[in-house]
């Protein structure tokens, strides 16, 4: 699933705030803290961090994912690891993530289009588990994740908006 946003601020702005990983708990309706591991400040492939999560349905819960891609003022994806095995087998492998993220900009007129994208799976995840638990409901379970998810990237796409609108108009 892909949503989009022109932002009328220049490139390299638009850059800094997608490779800002806090800057997404300011407006994310689940993503409420995020922190780096290993010693990592900032987005550079192999790089983790953990986020902390909430939503009204689905509890609280913590994801540690993995920068797997940095293409500097193009793209910035991770990988959302299931590194404690909650879903099914553990794995430190981005190849069988729970989902991926990422963000993509491009320069448009007179500013920028900012791109989000999440693809879930191929590994397990709590959307696994609820369809196995309830099969019949399969497709308004997943109707109900991917309305949520859209739902936060559009308020999390329009935040950064506001905020490079309001902070950064114009040029390099």
């Amino acid at each position: 699933m892909q949503c989009a946003v022109h932002v009328e601020a220049a490139v390299p702005r638009v850059w800094d705030m997608v490779t800002d990983i806090h800057l997404p708990t300011r407006f994310s309706p689940e993503l409420k803290r995020v922190v780096w591991l290993d010693g990592a400040d900032g987005p550079v492939v192999g790089a983790r961090f953990e986020g902390f999560n909430h939503n009204d349905r689905l509890g609280d819960w913590q994801t540690v994912s993995q920068v797997t891609e940095v293409a500097e003022r193009r793209a910035f994806t991770w990988a959302v690891l299931d590194v404690n095995g909650r879903y099914g087998e553990a794995t430190l492998d981005p190849e069988r993530c729970l989902a991926s993220w990422r963000y993509e900009i491009e320069a448009e007129g007179t500013g920028t289009l900012l791109r989000q994208t999440v693809r879930l799976g191929p590994g397990r995840s709590g959307l696994t588990v609820a369809i196995e638990k309830m099969p019949d409901r399969e497709e308004e379970i997943i109707a109900f994740r991917l309305k949520d998810l859209r739902a936060g990237m559009e308020t999390t796409l329009d935040g950064i908006r506001t905020l490079a609108e309001k902070d950064g108009r114009g040029g390099d």
